[in-house]
Parts: structure tokens; C-alpha cells; sequence
């Protein structure tokens, strides 16, 4: 007979979200058994954010004398040995993979059990010739890259983030199916590590971001190199590395793209395939496994987190629904998960985040709203540095609470947190325009912004006459 395991909690998938709920259930005197049939770490340790974030910084470090000669300094053209970069890739996993081995989680307490997952029945999963027969089941198996059904790439090599960071080899010419996050991000990395680029894009570029910010974007990937093709549909893919043909109509007219990599970053989708889920009574589609507020699945015992469950595929959402479920089955809170402050970030140089409504939501939404700009071209830090592409777009009520915020600048990851916070709480602009903040940093914009709101009143006649009254009395 196999081994049985009764665990309070069987977390399926060692990803972001999986991590966070063995550990924290571990923490908290639960009985736990993590299951992984890959790699500890899941696609953001091993090739998401953690390999795209060290070729960025490697591609930021080949330009960073790009503007020397305007500060007084001069730099040589730099050499870039391609292998040795994806070797620092390699080497940036491996210092933060101790923090998700399995030797860390079992040192927790977490019975881990490597090997693939499958439900028997609606308490049961069978693994490595083992029994798991648990009081809660956590899905956790997260997403891979979209592959979408063009004629003839079946037969022609391509790359995806999952693959990429193995290319020894810089491309000559790195064609990119894929205008999103992750297609740019990549695009501009290679392109600043010397190779030609190519991106296609089937309607435009960053979709979900706000397209007064996402043009400062492409302008920066212009400049790097980065040949941009959007409104174009990819017909056909044909070749072998080193004569990469891709097939594109766009105006009613067919062109081709000779390239020697192709790179396919069309989306992802969720994984949910070979778990036995309909023997467990977890109803799912293609876009993922079925969740209600709680994050259970159609089955009481089954929970699941990340991006098996599609929505907001983000590690720091995982993150967040992990602690959501963690109230649910230690606790028995009703906690419910709400998206409406969930930040995200884009990693391009510069970089786009985003918080809450866009301009165009927002004004669907409460109908009447302020918009408040402010460049980087009028900040003094942002100037000294040379650095002023970029600016903060916060939108409110009329009244100043803080609805959405958007950056687009060098550090915009950073100098987003005090607005996530604002529109997580309902904050009002008045609180930003009345915070003393130092100088010079780049976050002033965020100030100069919120004060932005009051100008139209405090330079209104009503108030030239309240001031002028008032100077009567010395």
C-alpha cells in the first residue's frame, strides 16, 4: 500500500503563492506537506522576475555611459560578452535559491515531497507512490507561456522566458512575438546588450497601461534600437536559428521579418492540466481553476492561489492571496480578496507602474474626476541626473480622493508604494501636498502633483480678495 500522509494542509506548487502558505501555516503550528514537481521557486525564481531583473541590470549597466559626456566624463564603447551575462543570470538564482530550497522549507517543519501531484478524489492526491489525504488542499501550480497556434511554429525553433536565460549566444537579429510586459522588458535588454530586435504586437503595446505613459516607454525603446510593429498579425513562422522567417500582415499587406531568434511572449496560461481536478469536483477553463472571494475552489477543501486561478498574474499577488487563504483555513475569517489597489509594475527603462483607475475608468466610474500631471523635466533631482524622461499621472475625485496613480520614470517600482497606499485607504491628495518631503528626490513629483489640485482655488479672485481684505489689518 503507499505511504499516507494526513496533513492539515497539502500546498500543490512550491511557486511565490505556495511558499507563502507552507510557511506561514508552518509557522503557526499547522501539519504541512509541500508538494513540487519541478523546480522550488517556482517561474519567478527560475525564469520570470528574478533572471529578466539581472539581464535588465546587466543591459542598464552596458548603457550607463550613454550620457557621460554631458556630466564631463567619457567612458569607451563598452564590451559585452553575452555568455557572461547569462552566467550573472545563472549566479543572481542561485544566491536566492537557498531561500526556497528544500532544505529551508523542511528545516521550517514542511514535509516536503518532490514529484507531480494528482487528485484521486476530493481529500485525496496520489505522489511519488504516496498518499496525501489532507484536511486542505492549496493549488498552487502557477502558469507557462502562452504558445499560440501560428502555422509552422510547431517546427521552427523559438525561445520563451522560460528558455531565453539559456541562450549563450547574443541573437544578431531577436525577433519578438509578444508586446506585453514581458516582450518589452525583453526586447530592450537584449537590444541594449547589443543585439537587433524586433517586436510584433497584434493590437498595441501594454494594453492595460495608460497610453499617455506607455508612449514615453516606446519612445526610450525607440532610441535603444527596438524595432516596433504593432497592429500586425503573424501569419506564419518558418526556418532555423540564424534565418528565423516571420510571416506578418498588417494593413491588408503581407511582409516578412528575417531574424536569427525568435522569441514568443504571447501571454500566459494557466496549470491546470494533468491534476485530476474533475476527480476532485474543481471546476476550471483554460483561463484557470474557478475561485469565489475566498479563493475556494467548487470544492470546501480546495483552495487555490497565483496564477492557476488568472486574473492578475503578478508574484506579489500570489503573495497576497496565500495570506488571504492562510486566514481562511487556520483562522476560519471569511477574508476575501480585493484587487483594487494591486500595483504593478513594467521593468523597462524607464519604468511604468500603475495603481488603481486609469483615466478613462475612472471617469466611467465617478464621472467627474481631476487629473494631476507633473514632469520630471520640473524636478530638480531629476534634472541634476540628467534624467527628466518621464511623469506622475494622479487621477481623483473631484473632491481629491486619490482614485489611480501612474508613474513612468527610472525608479517608478519605488515611488509607487505611498500611492498604493493611498488608494488602499481612501486617502485624499491634501495629504501629500501637506507632507514635507526631502530634497531634492525624484518623489517630489508626487508632491508637486497633489498640489497641483488646490492651484485653481488659491489663485482664484474670491481668494485675491480674502488675501487683500485681510492686508487691511497690518
Amino acid at each position: 500500500m503507499a505511504e499516507e500522509f494526513k496533513p492539515d494542509i497539502c500546498v500543490i506548487g512550491a511557486g511565490s503563492g505556495g511558499l507563502v502558505v507552507a510557511s506561514g501555516a508552518a509557522l503557526m503550528g499547522a501539519s504541512v506537506v509541500l508538494v513540487e514537481k519541478h523546480r522550488m521557486g517556482g517561474e519567478c525564481l527560475n525564469v520570470g522576475c528574478v533572471p529578466s531583473k539581472a539581464m535588465i541590470a546587466a543591459a542598464a549597466m552596458a548603457t550607463a555611459g550613454r550620457q557621460g559626456a554631458a556630466f564631463g566624463v567619457r567612458f569607451a564603447p563598452p564590451v559585452i560578452d553575452f555568455a557572461a551575462v547569462q552566467a550573472h543570470v545563472k549566479n543572481v538564482i542561485e544566491q536566492i535559491a537557498p531561500n526556497d530550497s528544500v532544505a529551508r522549507y523542511r528545516g521550517l517543519g514542511v514535509e516536503v515531497v518532490e514529484g507531480a501531484a494528482r487528485f484521486t478524489g476530493p481529500r485525496t492526491i496520489a505522489v511519488a507512490g504516496r498518499m496525501i489525504r489532507a484536511r486542505r488542499f492549496v493549488v498552487a501550480t502557477g502558469s507557462s507561456p502562452l504558445v499560440p497556434p501560428i502555422p509552422g511554429l510547431a517546427a521552427t525553433p523559438y525561445m520563451t522566458n522560460e528558455s531565453v536565460f539559456d541562450n549563450a549566444v547574443r541573437p544578431d537579429h531577436l525577433v519578438v512575438i509578444g508586446g506585453g510586459p514581458i516582450g518589452l522588458e525583453l526586447a530592450q535588454a537584449h537590444a541594449r546588450l547589443g543585439a537587433r530586435v524586433t517586436v510584433i504586437e497584434m493590437a498595441r503595446f501594454l494594453p492595460k497601461d495608460d497610453p499617455e505613459l506607455v508612449e514615453v516607454v516606446l519612445r526610450s525603446q525607440r532610441r535603444d534600437g527596438v524595432d516596433l510593429v504593432d497592429s500586425a498579425r503573424v501569419v506564419s513562422v518558418s526556418g532555423t536559428v540564424g534565418a528565423i522567417v516571420v510571416t506578418l500582415e498588417r494593413n491588408g499587406r503581407r511582409e516578412e521579418i528575417v531574424g536569427s531568434h525568435l522569441l514568443v511572449a504571447a501571454g500566459r496560461r494557466a496549470n491546470v492540466e494533468d491534476l485530476g481536478l474533475d476527480r476532485a469536483g474543481v471546476a476550471y477553463s483554460g483561463k484557470g481553476i474557478q475561485v469565489d472571494s475566498r479563493l475556494r475552489t467548487t470544492n470546501r477543501h480546495v483552495y487555490a492561489v497565483g496564477d492557476v486561478v488568472g486574473g492578475l498574474q503578478f508574484t506579489h499577488v500570489a503573495s497576497f492571496q496565500a495570506g488571504i487563504v492562510l486566514r481562511n483555513i487556520l483562522f476560519r475569517l471569511p477574508a476575501r480578496v480585493r484587487y483594487d489597489s494591486v500595483p504593478w509594475v513594467t521593468y523597462t527603462s524607464p519604468e511604468l507602474a500603475s495603481v488603481g483607475l486609469q483615466e478613462h475608468a475612472a471617469r466611467e466610474a465617478v464621472g467627474d474626476i481631476r487629473v494631476l500631471r507633473w514632469p520630471l523635466a520640473e524636478n530638480d533631482r531629476a534634472v541634476a541626473e540628467r534624467d527628466t524622461e518621464g511623469l506622475i499621472k494622479v487621477i481623483t475625485d473631484r473632491r481629491g480622493r486619490v482614485l489611480g496613480a501612474h508613474i513612468v520614470a527610472r525608479h517608478a517600482g519605488e515611488m509607487v508604494l505611498p500611492w498604493v497606499m493611498a488608494v488602499a485607504r481612501r486617502r485624499n491628495v491634501r495629504e501629500f501636498a501637506g507632507t514635507v518631503v526631502p530634497y531634492p528626490t525624484v518623489a517630489e513629483v508626487g508632491k508637486r502633483a497633489a498640489g497641483s489640485f488646490f492651484l485653481p482655488a488659491l489663485s482664484s479672485e474670491r481668494t485675491r480678495r480674502i488675501v487683500r481684505f485681510l492686508a487691511r489689518f497690518g
